[in-house]
């Protein structure tokens, strides 16, 4: 019957019992469906890493002469035993994290993984345990969440492929049967590999950005599993992703910033905000490169110093041009709390009025107040957008070969030709009287091969190795490619720039020898 006037609410609602009902199978394709990017899927990994203690992570990917196979993360974290693997691979089952910890809800490495791959294995090894294994698949979620056991020979032959990683402990993630990695039409994987990892990059870079800064490595690798070599014709060599700060300007936009804001949040007390403005016109890499400048202003929000949010005002307010200079830093509380809320991808903060209304009356130690940040913030944009800019020609970008750190400073510095194919370098077999040759037809330069010890001293090169040689002559030979006519000066150039650097690796090679004699 309806409610009527008079009536007593009963703020309780009444039980007789309880019973305890499993999940029906059906709730394990849910995991598939949780709308995990590839790239966000890969940090909740690396997370997994990072609370295990980890210093070393890799993420590498195995394909063959067709087709990519395999995604795998390893990492020299503390490892698992059976009963911690049985318990890592529990579909529902969360466990207690401690308060500096970045998992929160128990079901990333199942959810980000059965999102994109159809089996799921984690190989794992302690101190005191021996190598062990267990596999997770689509089928085996809906055969009653049966979980496989791996054999223990495969287990510890694939900790040991990685000695270089896991010496004592560690941890092997592997997804096979990727979705994304199957859609890719033959003779086009270079073309994706070099795609996903420049994503992949650049997300780790600034999502991981705190603990790169204080000595995390992260490699990002290519594995061909047919000749045993590194793939991508050279394209990647343990590229080691770099720190991709979105706070980490030379000089403030505006003098007397970053500042510090108190804002008194209504249930979760007072909340330090961090209020920075970027210089206008910046061409740093944290500034450009992390994404679209009307999406990354606003908050950045850190729980225990992992990004969970690049941007965006919650609710204070709508992007705006003037204030893509504007970016403010939250730390989180470790725990949950009923203002402040993360979803189980740690993409994005949900706040309640509490949180925005406590910003509006945020004040610093001196009494400027956050409306004075944001004009503060505009001012400086219309500042910098009155200064003369002196415009850089633009210029073919760097491809495969080149150091990616190399590659980030020219993108800094120098402006894009739109559409055009990146400039690769690649160690050939070329005449003696060549130090180099150009393919513009595939926009190549080709270096002898003949002379690559030389720029390693003696050693054999990697994929990006002689960065100084090949980053001076990408600004020497840049302007060849793209030309719709190849001129006789520029031939002549080519043919004297080759006399003089074969000169220069023959005096190298004399000065070599005789440091050693």
């Amino acid at each position: 019957m309806p409610y009527e006037p008079g009536t007593v609410w009963q703020y309780d609602v009444p039980t007789t019992g309880s019973t305890h009902l499993p999940p029906d199978a059906g709730y394990g394709k849910a995991l598939t469906n949780q709308g995990y990017g590839f790239e966000v899927a890969v940090a909740d990994l690396i997370d997994n890493s990072i609370d295990a203690g980890a210093d070393k992570v890799v993420v590498h990917f195995l394909r063959d002469a067709e087709r990519i196979l395999s995604l795998l993360i390893i990492d020299n974290g503390k490892g698992m035993d059976d009963a911690g693997l049985d318990a890592a691979m529990t579909v529902g089952r969360r466990r207690d994290y401690g308060d500096g910890a970045l998992g929160m809800y128990g079901t990333g490495l199942k959810a980000a993984s059965l999102s994109h791959a159809s089996s799921l294995t984690v190989v794992s090894r302690t101190k005191r345990s021996r190598a062990a294994g267990r596999r997770l698949t689509a089928e085996g979620i809906e055969d009653g969440f049966r979980c496989d056991t791996v054999d223990p020979r495969y287990a510890q032959e694939l900790v040991d492929r990685y000695d270089g990683i896991i010496e004592w402990h560690g941890t092997v993630v592997r997804w096979d049967g990727v979705r994304a990695f199957d859609t890719v039409a033959r003779g086009q994987s270079d073309h994706y590999l070099s795609k996903a990892i420049s994503r992949l990059e650049s997300h780790l870079g600034l999502y991981l950005h705190r603990f790169l800064q204080r000595g995390l490595m992260l490699d990002i690798a290519v594995w061909d599993v047919s000749t045993g070599e590194s793939a991508l014709g050279e394209e990647v060599d343990h590229i080691a992703v770099e720190a991709l700060d979105p706070f980490g300007y030379k000089v403030p936009g505006k003098a007397g910033y970053p500042r510090e804001f108190t804002a008194p949040v209504e249930g979760l007390g007072d909340i330090r905000l961090t209020a920075h403005i970027w210089p206008a016109k910046s061409k740093q890499a944290g500034f450009r490169q992390i994404g679209a400048l009307a999406e990354r202003q606003g908050f950045y929000f850190y729980r225990n110093d992992r990004l969970v949010q690049a941007g965006g005002w919650n609710g204070l307010r709508n992007p705006e041009g003037h204030l893509v200079l504007a970016r403010i830093a939250v730390d989180l509380p470790s725990r949950g709390n009923s203002v402040l809320s993360l979803d189980v991808k740690k993409e994005t903060v949900t706040v309640t009025p509490a949180f925005t209304l406590g910003v509006e009356k945020a004040v610093t130690s001196a009494g400027h107040t956050f409306h004075d940040y944001l004009s503060d913030a505009e001012s400086a944009y219309r500042e910098g957008s009155r200064r003369t800019e002196i415009v850089r020609k633009a210029v073919t970008p760097p491809g495969k070969g080149l150091d990616p750190k190399v590659k980030r400073v020219i993108k800094e510095e120098l402006p894009e030709k739109p559409g055009e194919e990146p400039i690769a370098f690649a160690w050939s077999a070329l005449p003696h009287d060549r130090f180099f040759d150009l393919d513009r037809e595939n926009n190549t330069v080709l270096l002898n091969k003949a002379f690559r010890e030389d720029f390693n001293d003696g050693r054999r090169g990697g994929a990006n190795d002689a960065p100084v040689t090949k980053t001076l002559l990408y600004l020497l030979l840049e302007d060849c490619f793209g030309l719709g006519r190849w001129e006789r000066t520029r031939q002549d150039r080519v043919d004297y720039w080759n006399t003089i650097l074969l000169a220069s690796v023959q005096a190298q090679r004399t000065r070599r020898e005789q440091s050693l004699s």
